[in-house]
């Protein structure tokens, strides 16, 4: 035998991770909201929160408390595609929720595996879900179709916020996609010092990177007036306080996420993602006062549960072949 294989995670220790992640990922919904709330420089709000991550990455490797990245240049180009996608999955998530309430940008969240799904099939590798996987994307549209009908008035949405949670559902699905090739080969090259919270941090890095354009173009000739303007009513001190700990509690939700997936697998992680969901639009409607009618509730519910029905189907392997249950036997 080459060596002792490591054992896996105590009950404990994945719920402890479960519970970090919840919350973690609450409290990054409520400040996010609060900071975008105060400013209106949502590009900037989200690639501030960015810094704060390459604070925490940069800290745990110069004290040596966690080993630093062993890159060569060609590893780093292979992943700023992955982190193109991911700055653009944040910054659309971000302002999804700045320019709506969080319940709307989380129900319309809950339609990424439709965007997965379509992506899956038109970019190589060509990745073919079960029937019912698919089956599984009508409620998920439907439901959330469902949510935007508002009792007496038709179709209510709110078209801007609706845009720019589809944006992040485009790009997270692009980033799975075209991500899990290249982490899966930096994480299994011993030598490169890239576990689950390196990839992470190195992403985050080369999001800050590629976020920056998109403030300089959208809202640096104006940002000095706009953080200006939201000092006098607000403060400088509670505008920077709420980023930073946006900024915190994103990174650090993230961080155990990662180490949950890296534990349990993709599917147990798809489907506690989706109950996620359901925390954070019955946490932010408490908090922001965010009226949820009776449509808004069943469709959220009905687009959620598929969501969690496409995360069981999705990796459900098809039945063998009966020449091959005859090799077999």
């Amino acid at each position: 035998m080459s060596g002792k294989k490591e054992a896996p995670p105590s009950n404990a220790k994945l719920a402890a991770l479960v519970v970090c992640w919840y919350a973690g990922n609450t409290f990054y919904n409520i400040f996010n909201k609060k900071a975008t709330n105060m400013i209106h420089a949502h590009w900037f709000v989200a690639t501030a929160q960015l810094v704060v991550g390459i604070v925490w990455s940069l800290m745990m490797w110069t004290t040596g408390l966690r080993k630093m990245p062993n890159l060569t240049g060609a590893d780093i180009a292979a992943c700023i595609p992955i982190g193109l996608f991911a700055s653009l999955a944040h910054s659309g998530s971000v302002l999804a929720s700045a320019v709506g309430a969080v319940s709307f940008a989380q129900i319309v969240k809950a339609c990424e595996p439709a965007f997965a799904a379509v992506i899956g099939l038109l970019l190589p590798p060509i990745d073919v879900k079960p029937l019912l996987a698919y089956a599984m994307l009508i409620p998920i549209v439907g439901g959330v179709g469902l949510a935007c009908v508002k009792e007496g008035k038709g179709i209510d949405i709110n078209v801007e916020a609706f845009l720019f949670a589809s944006m992040a559902n485009a790009s997270a699905a692009l980033k799975g996609k075209i991500g899990s090739s290249v982490t899966k080969k930096l994480k299994a090259d011993p030598s490169k010092n890239m576990d689950a919270a390196n990839v992470y941090a190195v992403m985050n890095i080369i999001s800050f990177c590629c976020s920056v354009p998109f403030v300089v173009v959208q809202e640096l000739p104006t940002l000095k007036q706009t953080w200006d303007e939201a000092a006098a009513e607000h403060t400088a001190n509670a505008i920077m306080m709420n980023i930073l700990l946006s900024g915190f509690f994103f990174y650090i939700y993230n961080e155990f996420a990662f180490a949950f997936t890296a534990s349990v697998g993709a599917v147990t992680s798809s489907v506690l993602n989706t109950a996620k969901r359901v925390i954070i639009i019955v946490v932010s409607s408490f908090v922001f006062q965010e009226a949820m009618q009776r449509n808004t509730i069943i469709g959220s519910a009905i687009a959620i549960c598929g969501t969690f029905a496409y995360s069981l189907a999705s990796k459900k392997k098809p039945a063998p072949k009966k020449d091959e249950k005859a090799k077999t036997s």
